[in-house]
């Protein structure tokens, strides 16, 4: 499957991907809030289960290139949240670009084209996204694609350590009928 927008496509993943995604990955100012993904072995699990992700489910995240170049920017996508929370069972939407593309609406504009998917194509009710409170580049991203932010919904994540900077996360979310009003 192949999603294009203006500027980006957003595919399902190859072998030559792993080599960009592990070198973005080895980004200290990429990964400064995600969980990290220490070695090339941590950083090709990753894809695997993105590739497992989608085939069973339709969905998971894709890789996002630049038209013009085909030059691998990061990923982005939906997947199912597989932890127990309060808010669970639910799909997330994420985000991971290379240092780049920050700066220029790539992750706004390629979460859009997911949220399209998800909500068009899939019949989502809902997608949420979480990140951790110092993470305002995320959070201005989730705004921009009209998500909320629903703070009786922030959450210790379980598989995050208790003494990270990155356990507690704040929640968006984006029901199916403000995509709707937002997205005419």
């Amino acid at each position: 499957m192949i999603i294009q927008t203006e500027r980006l496509t957003l595919r399902e993943w190859r072998d030559d991907d792993r080599a960009p995604f592990a070198a973005m990955s080895a980004d200290p100012a990429v990964m400064r809030y995600l969980r990290a993904l220490p070695t090339r072995q941590a950083c090709d699990q990753w894809i695997d289960f993105q590739i497992k992700h989608h085939a069973e489910h339709g969905f998971g995240f894709w890789v996002v290139e630049e038209r013009a170049s085909g030059a691998f920017l990061g990923a982005t996508g939906l997947f199912r949240v597989f932890f127990d929370a309060p808010f669970t069972p639910a799909v997330e939407i994420g985000w991971r670009l290379s240092r780049a593309a920050w700066g220029q609406g790539i992750a706004t504009e390629a979460a859009r084209a997911a949220l399209a998917f998800g909500f068009d194509k899939l019949g989502l009710d809902e997608v949420i996204a979480y990140a951790a409170p110092a993470n305002e580049a995320s959070q201005n991203v989730m705004r921009k694609l009209g998500m909320v932010r629903d703070e009786a919904s922030d959450f210790d994540h379980p598989r995050v350590e208790a003494d990270s900077p990155l356990r507690r996360q704040v929640m968006y979310r984006l029901p199916r009928e403000v995509w709707a009003i937002a997205s005419r």
